[in-house]
C-alpha cells in the first residue's frame, strides 16, 4: 500500500489507503515537525492529512476536531489520536497518539538535563534571562487569545471575571473553579441557553481537495460504532494501565512519596485541561510550584519556554515539572538525581497523556452523539470561559516574578521590563511566531547578561 501525496491531476480518484507503517511514517514526521502550539499543529496535520494525502475529508477532519475540542487534554494530540484509530483501529490510534508525543519527550528530557546540570553557567543563565520575559508575554497573548474566541456575551465575560477574583484574591483551587463553572454552565443551559449557545466550530467544512479516502459519505468502519462491550473493554483496560503503576508506586515507596503523589497529582491534571495547555498551566502551577515545592517559580517559567519551543504539545511541560521535580527532590538520594528525574519525567508524562488515549478509543463513538446538545455543551462553555480568567492569573504571576525577581520589596527589573514590552509588541503587532520571538529575546538576554 502507498502513502504518496497526490497529485492535482488524480484528486477525482480516491486515494489507496495507507499501511500501518506508512501512516506511521507520517505521524513521527508531523510529531517531528509539530511547533506553534495547538493552532499550528492542527494547521499541519490538515495540509497532510486532508490536502496532500487525502486520507480523510475537510468536513470529517473538523468533525473529529469538534469532538476533539469538547474533551480534556491536548486537542491536537488527540485528533491524531482519533485520525489514527479511525484508520487502524486501537494499535492505530495508539501509535499516531504516541509518536505525536515521543519526539518532544526525549527533546525535553536532554534540555531538562541540560537545564538542571549547566542551569548556572553564564550562557544557559544569560539565555533564560531574555526568554523569562517572552514567555510572560507569551502567556498574556494566550490568554487574549482565548477571551476573544470564548467570552462572546456579558454573561461569560462575567465567568473569566469571578474566576479571576476567585483564584488572585481568594486562592480557590483550580478544580473547584472548574466545578463551580461546569455548574454555572449545566444551570445556564436551561434558564438563559442563548448565553451559552456561543456557535464554534472551527470554520466552514465546505472546502474539497478531492475524493477522500474518509468521505464525507463514507461510513463509519465496524470497530468505530458504539456497543457497550467494546466500551467496557476499553474502559477497563485504561483503568488498568493506570491502576497498575499507581498501585505499583503506592506499595513500593508509599503513598507520600514524591513519585507516587506525581502520579496522582499529573491524574487530575490530566483531567482538567479544558481549554488546551494554558488552561491545566495555573493547576499545574498551584501544585507544582505552591503545594509541592517540586520546583521554583522562575523554574515553571523556564519549563514553559523549552516547551513553547521544542515539538509536540505545549502540555509537554509536565515532562520538564517531573524531571525538575525528581532532580532537586532526589526520592532516590542525592547520588541518584539523575534516575530519579528520568523516572519522574517518564511517570509524568505517562499519567498525563493515558486519560487522553482513553478517552478518543472509549467515546469516539459516543461522545459525537452529543455535539449540538446544548446541555453537554454549555458546561463546556463555561469552563472555557473560567479558564481565560484563571491564565490572566497565571500571566501575572509570571510577569511578577520577571520584574520583580527579588520581590516587590526588591528592585525592578527594567531591562526585563523592556524585553516583554518588545516581545508583546512583536506578538500583538507584528505577529510574529513564538519560536522567533524566544529566540530574539534569548539571543538579547545573553547579550546584556554578559555586559552586566
Amino acid at each position: 500500500m502507498t502513502d504518496t501525496v497526490s497529485s492535482p491531476a488524480d484528486r477525482s480518484e480516491r486515494p489507496a489507503a495507507p499501511s500501518l507503517a506508512g501512516a506511521a511514517a507520517l505521524w513521527l514526521k508531523i510529531g517531528c515537525l509539530s511547533f506553534g502550539g495547538p493552532a499550528g499543529q492542527i494547521a499541519l496535520m490538515h495540509r497532510e492529512l486532508v490536502e496532500e494525502r487525502r486520507w480523510i475529508s475537510e468536513r470529517r477532519y473538523l468533525h473529529a476536531l469538534n469532538y476533539c475540542m469538547v474533551l480534556p487534554g491536548p486537542e491536537a494530540q488527540q485528533l491524531a489520536t482519533y485520525i489514527g484509530w479511525l484508520m487502524h483501529r486501537t494499535l492505530g490510534g495508539i501509535v499516531a497518539g504516541g509518536l505525536f508525543v515521543l519526539p518532544s519527550l526525549f527533546v525535553l528530557i536532554a534540555l531538562s538535563w541540560i537545564y538542571c546540570a549547566f542551569g548556572d553557567v553564564p550562557l544557559v543563565a544569560g539565555l533564560f534571562f531574555g526568554i523569562k520575559p517572552a514567555v510572560t508575554a507569551i502567556v498574556l497573548q494566550a490568554t487574549h487569545r482565548i477571551g476573544m474566541r470564548a467570552l462572546k456575551n456579558r454573561v461569560l465575560w462575567g465567568i473569566a471575571a469571578a474566576s479571576f477574583v476567585a483564584i488572585i484574591l481568594l486562592d480557590v483551587p483550580f478544580p473547584a473553579i472548574v466545578g463551580l463553572a461546569a455548574l454555572v454552565g449545566w444551570v445556564g443551559s436551561r434558564v438563559l441557553p442563548r448565553a451559552f449557545h456561543v456557535g464554534g466550530g472551527h470554520g466552514a467544512a465546505g472546502k474539497s481537495w478531492g475524493v477522500a479516502l474518509i468521505d464525507d459519505a463514507t461510513p463509519p468502519p465496524p470497530h468505530a460504532r458504539f456497543s457497550w462491550g467494546r466500551l467496557a473493554v476499553v474502559s477497563i483496560g485504561g483503568f488498568v494501565l493506570w491502576l497498575a503503576p499507581m498501585a505499583s508506586l503506592t506499595a513500593a515507596f508509599g503513598w507520600d512519596h514524591t513519585m507516587t503523589q506525581m502520579g496522582w497529582f499529573f491524574t487530575k491534571a490530566a483531567l482538567l485541561t479544558f481549554g488546551g495547555a494554558y488552561a491545566v498551566l495555573p493547576y499545574v502551577n498551584q501544585g507544582a510550584v505552591g503545594h509541592y515545592h517540586w520546583l521554583t517559580p522562575t523554574q515553571m517559567i523556564d519549563g514553559l519556554a523549552l516547551g513553547e519551543t521544542t515539538p509536540g504539545p505545549l502540555i509537554m511541560v509536565v515532562t520538564f515539572v517531573g524531571f525538575v521535580g525528581g532532580w532537586t527532590q532526589a526520592p532516590f538520594g542525592p547520588e541518584a538525581k539523575l534516575v530519579a528525574a528520568l523516572a519522574g519525567a517518564v511517570l509524568v508524562t505517562w499519567f498525563t497523556f493515558l486519560p487522553s488515549f482513553v478517552f478518543i478509543l472509549v467515546g469516539g463513538p459516543l461522545v459525537e452523539s452529543t455535539h449540538g446538545n446544548i446541555e453537554f455543551t454549555a458546561p463546556l462553555t463555561a469552563i472555557t470561559a473560567a479558564v481565560v480568567g484563571v491564565i490572566l492569573n497565571l500571566a501575572l504571576f509570571f510577569g511578577w516574578h520577571v520584574l520583580w525577581p527579588d520581590g516587590w520589596a526588591g528592585r525592578f527589573d527594567w531591562i526585563s521590563a523592556a524585553m516583554a514590552l518588545g516581545a508583546a509588541v512583536a506578538l500583538f503587532r507584528f505577529r510574529r511566531n513564538v519560536v522567533t520571538v524566544i529566540a530574539v529575546c534569548g539571543a538579547i538576554g545573553l547579550a546584556a547578561s554578559l555586559l552586566r
